[in-house]
């Protein structure tokens, strides 16, 4: 005898099913300079200490605890590792593909090394440049803790993560390190070939997300410093918070794309007395040239009474990407449904600001929403040296702190190497761009959209 479930009971399962907590197969935590076999931190995350862990490997390092450590601040950053050499950790990965690598910094009195060091120091991962030059002492930051955010791709069993001293008189350290593999729809296997890193995560319209709140443990700042007002903008420009349930659609962008606390707020565009507004909501955003970015945009019509009653146009650096836009059919003509796209904006054309605007198009109607935005990221990708900071190649990082003419001789013969394997690389992807349907313009007729999966079958777009 068969029987029947209910229909709530069943929307029920589906519910519980959909908010499930994303199980990555590869989740490294180590909590770095601490002979302590975990640390818990405020989101209630277990950090292994790498002083009990196979994954460092050097000869020579020093594990350091702050004694006047800061209540507010987590434990990962009550410890560090202090290198005066290379050293590296190691990770065993189970599933090839995109991983994030996430690396904590907090410096505190580190005169321990010795009175006349300094830490600026270079990282790299898997033959990627993460960073170069490396230091917290130079002002650089406003923040006493820096988290520096990655994503590459692995086609091997293992994340190496390479920690080298700029100069003799120099040192590197680290506080904590996350290697997580990448949910499949975060981006696309077609950027297998790029490493990323995170630049901007911003919550339009909202307040901060932290960790805790988002399934892929990361932070979302508010869009305020941002947001660039006009005379009498503020008059139209909307910040809404919903209280309802974001509607997260199979095959469509899911919590790990974006969590619920961002696509719940968001900042929209409505007329007044029964007018079509003339103006746009824009953001600037500064960025370092010499690099291209992917710019993801996230929508989440929240502020519509009815299906399609919202139109606009979103333009970036002054390009119009998207030109009447009708969030209701890239949803399958539901509301507080997520849909994201993303964006890439070529090094060539780029000048030191990404601005995104979002405006009325010729279809918005009176008495309905303008405009919205939900979300923003931008993620800076790797230059032709398969840099993600500076013109140098792995190759060249542990020579550059070197010395005397055999080094010299030894650095000039690795960048004549690492020059024809850039050539090799650019000639290969100029090939590969041809056949790549990310590179194409923009579709602006609703019929090019994948209304299945709610984004553009084209997902990439080079403006």
């Amino acid at each position: 005898m068969h029987t029947q479930i209910p229909h709530l009971l069943l929307l029920l399962l589906l519910s519980i099913s959909t908010a499930a907590a994303f199980s990555p197969a590869d989740h490294h935590l180590i909590a770095c300079g601490t002979a302590a076999p975990s640390i818990v931190d405020f989101d209630h995350r277990t950090f292994t200490g790498d002083g009990s862990s196979p994954s460092l490997k050097s000869t020579a390092s020093l594990p350091l605890n702050n004694t006047d450590p800061d209540p507010n601040l987590p434990p990962i950053y009550h410890t560090a590792r202090v290198f005066t050499s290379p050293a590296y950790y190691k990770f065993k990965i189970l599933q090839q593909g995109f991983h994030l690598v996430r690396i904590h910094f907090h410096k505190f009195d580190f005169n321990y090394v010795g009175p006349t060091c300094h830490d600026q120091f270079h990282v790299s991962a898997n033959g990627y440049v993460l960073l170069y030059n490396f230091s917290l002492s130079k002002g650089f930051y406003t923040s006493t803790v820096v988290i520096k955010d990655f994503m590459i791709w692995v086609d091997q069993n293992e994340v190496e993560i390479r920690f080298i001293p700029a100069d003799k008189t120099s040192f590197a350290f680290v506080n904590a390190i996350e290697v997580i593999s990448a949910p499949k729809d975060l981006v696309s296997d077609g950027y297998m070939r790029y490493g990323f890193e995170s630049v901007y995560r911003v919550s339009v319209g909202g307040v901060k997300v932290t960790p805790f709140n988002d399934s892929l443990w990361r932070n979302w700042v508010p869009d305020d410093e941002f947001l660039k007002l006009s005379d009498g903008s503020e008059m139209s420009y909307k910040k809404l918070h919903f209280g309802g349930r974001i509607n997260y659609r199979v095959g469509g962008a899911s919590r790990e794309v974006g969590p619920d606390n961002m696509y719940n707020s968001a900042r929209y565009i409505i007329g007044l007395n029964g007018t079509v507004p003339k103006m746009n909501m824009t953001w600037a955003f500064p960025v370092k040239n010499g690099f291209s970015y992917l710019v993801r945009l996230h929508f989440c019509d929240i502020a519509s009474i009815s299906i399609g009653m919202i139109y606009f146009n979103v333009y970036i650096n002054g390009n119009l990407v998207y030109e009447d836009l009708d969030l209701s059919s890239l949803t399958n003509y539901m509301l507080a449904s997520p849909f994201y796209a993303d964006f890439v904006v070529d090094s060539e054309k780029l000048s030191d600001v990404i601005r995104v605007d979002i405006s009325p198009s010729k279809s918005s109607m009176p008495h309905a929403v303008d405009g919205i935005l939900n979300g923003l990221e931008i993620w800076k990708m790797n230059n032709s040296m398969s840099s993600l900071d500076g013109e140098v190649c792995v190759g060249q990082l542990e020579l550059k702190g070197q010395s005397g003419g055999q080094m010299n001789r030894l650095l000039s013969l690795t960048a004549a190497v690492c020059l024809l394997a850039i050539a090799f690389l650019v000639m290969r992807r100029k090939t590969e761009a041809k056949a790549l349907v990310g590179w194409s313009r923009v579709p602006t007729d609703v019929s090019e959209i994948d209304l299945k999966s709610g984004y553009l079958k084209s997902t990439v777009v080079n403006v």
